[in-house]
């Protein structure tokens, strides 16, 4: 039964224990590996464990929790998160849901909520499971370090334009999330999730050229992003302009 790592990042200290509790207790396979009371130690923590998800308050000091997520999702597009927030305030939960979080839980957590939402997680990685089963097969651990990035590449070439969960990838590999990204590093020069993102640009502006009348938002169904405010948001900070910009201008679709 596999155990999903989680991050947990809440400044109060009773509040932070009453969540932990609540995760290990739900029985849907999750087991925190960091505790953390800053943004800044909660990013540091994601960065060294590579955890499933991020349960985060909204209100931390030094880096709140919306840009905990932002600045997260930079090097782990395909981190979960479920926000956590003591403020009923519509515009952080418009915020939230911008940034793609998994849920939006107000204060004190409600254990059945909580539950209900791991256990949808839980059963969505277990699909992804199932779908990698059908691509890596056979043994692994003899097979050299290239044979291993040049799999991954195909895999993500492959399958760019669905969810893809490195972490479940490394499980199945039998690898260490760090060390399948530091052998793809060693072979093409770049993460794999900064390869992938790469390849959904590329994707995007061939079918932007190709298909001048397509919606945005189609655009970013077909390579993978079903948020399309996300997909603007990455497509801009690697091609430097929104894809409105980039396609010459129309203002009749989604805004940046």
């Amino acid at each position: 039964f596999m155990k999903y790592g989680v991050i947990v990042a809440e400044d109060e200290i009773l509040i932070q224990q009453n969540i932990i509790k609540k995760i290990e207790n739900s029985g849907a396979g999750f087991t925190v590996v960091g505790k953390a009371q800053t943004g800044i130690q909660a990013l540091e923590l994601i960065n060294a464990s590579n955890p499933y998800l991020l349960v985060t308050d909204i209100r931390m000091p030094v880096m709140d929790g919306l840009e905990l997520i932002e600045q997260a999702r930079e090097n782990h597009p395909d981190l979960d998160v479920i926000v956590v927030s003591g403020y009923s305030d519509f515009e952080y939960a418009k915020r939230a849901i911008h940034l793609q979080v998994r849920e939006y839980l107000l204060k004190p957590v409600d254990e059945e909520q909580l539950r209900a939402v791991l256990s949808s997680l839980a059963n969505k990685y277990r699909m992804e499971e199932q779908e990698l089963e059908k691509s890596f097969s056979g043994e692994f651990s003899c097979r050299s370090s290239r044979e291993i990035a040049d799999l991954l590449k195909d895999y993500l070439t492959r399958e760019f334009d669905h969810d893809i969960n490195m972490n479940l990838i490394a499980e199945k590999l039998n690898y260490s999330p760090s060390y399948l990204s530091k052998v793809f590093l060693q072979t093409y020069h770049m993460p794999p999730t900064r390869y992938l993102i790469s390849l959904r640009m590329q994707k995007a502006k061939k079918l932007m050229d190709r298909n001048p009348g397509y919606p945005i938002h189609m655009i970013g169904e077909a390579v993978g992003y079903d948020d399309p405010g996300y997909f603007s948001r990455i497509f801009k900070k690697y091609e430097g302009v929104s894809p409105q910009k980039y396609r010459g201008g129309s203002t009749a679709d989604t805004p940046e």
